[in-house]
């Protein structure tokens, strides 16, 4: 009998990786990669704190707030 882990994105039944909360503090080149590395098919757009953005939703867009992770880093 095998075990998983449920969630952890890797099984064929998993849902995506959508948020990574663990990110936060960490660098705009750490974040990118880490996302990249679980999602390549999302583009990961470094966004200083405080800057308007418009507020569409990009299914395939991460925006990473500030020179470290401010906020937790979600697609939308």
């Amino acid at each position: 009998m095998s075990s998983s882990a449920v969630g952890d994105g890797k099984g064929c039944d998993a849902t995506p990786k959508t948020e990574w909360p663990e990110l936060v503090g960490s660098t705009i080149k750490e974040a990118t990669e880490k996302i990249n590395a679980e999602r390549p098919d999302l583009n990961v757009e470094p966004v200083p704190v405080g800057t308007i953005v418009p507020q569409d939703f990009d299914p395939k867009r991460v925006r990473l707030w500030v020179d470290t992770v401010a906020e937790v880093p979600r697609i939308g």
